[in-house]
């Protein structure tokens, strides 16, 4: 793993994805920026986005503007990493949400940088604690919390944030879903003691076993869709079945247009 000091205080370039921006960037260089951050003190939270993100921001615009002001919005899957080659971007790699977690906890073992888990049913952030400290002997997690399912009411609010004061963590991981993470993450990183806050939706479930991940190979060839829509198919079908067609769709309709235009300022 690399941290060399690159340009890191630049944010990347970012594609225009159907209105999103999405960083040009690999798993490398995203650890390499939000290491940087915390050493500098910068506060950003970061977006770990596929199709399903995009094509909801399509349906959303405030939750565009909530994506296009993040401090990175990685391409978590390979649909997004396709369209950064299509525009030129050919060192684009995937930032895969529960790889992102697993390369930031490994830095942090070494640099001393606090964690909170925060997301799932009872016991799911509190079992993933227990998961990655086996993995990381010497990661400190300062805090748990599992998920409201809903609007924070004003006392858990405040219990949240003074948790969260108590601990001052480094990292604050947001394991819930999309939208909601992005939703979430947009609201309290003005509201609570933390530096860098982290949207990674599924990797709470595939980091305590709850989900399986897919072999490397069909993560690849795109296709790890297809291997979680057969887990969960009764929650999934729709973010798959009705978004990914979808998606084909709308952005082979920008890429025409695109190109269309560019022909025209060549002319």
């Amino acid at each position: 793993m690399k941290t060399d000091k690159l340009n890191i205080l630049s944010p990347p370039e970012r594609i225009d994805v159907l209105g999103v921006g999405v960083s040009v960037i690999d798993l490398d260089q995203a650890v390499a920026h939000i290491l940087d951050w915390i050493e500098s003190g910068a506060r950003h939270y970061v977006c770990v986005t596929g199709v399903h993100g995009v094509m909801e921001c399509r349906r959303d615009p405030h939750l565009k503007e909530m994506h296009n002001a993040s401090g990175l919005t990685v391409p978590d899957g390979m649909p997004l990493v396709w369209a950064g080659h299509l525009y030129g971007c050919s060192h684009m790699g995937r930032v895969y949400g529960p790889d992102l977690m697993l390369e930031i906890c490994r830095e942090s073992e070494k640099k001393g940088y606090t964690h909170f888990l925060y997301g799932g049913n009872e016991g799911k952030a509190e079992a993933l604690k227990q998961s990655l400290t086996h993995k990381f002997p010497g990661l400190k997690v300062v805090g748990v919390r599992q998920d409201t399912f809903g609007p924070l009411n004003p006392e858990e609010e405040a219990e949240l944030i003074n948790l969260v004061a108590e601990t001052r963590p480094d990292f604050f991981w947001v394991g819930v879903s999309t939208p909601k993470q992005i939703k979430f993450m947009a609201e309290y990183l003005p509201k609570l003691e933390t530096k860098v806050m982290l949207g990674v939706g599924a990797a709470f479930d595939f980091h305590t076993g709850l989900i399986r991940d897919a072999p490397d190979w069909v993560k690849n060839i795109g296709m790890q869709w297809l291997h979680r829509l057969c887990q969960e198919p009764r929650r999934l079908w729709k973010r798959y079945l009705v978004n990914n067609p979808l998606f084909i769709y709308e952005f082979g309709r920008q890429l025409v247009k695109d190109k269309a235009g560019r022909r025209r300022k060549s002319r």
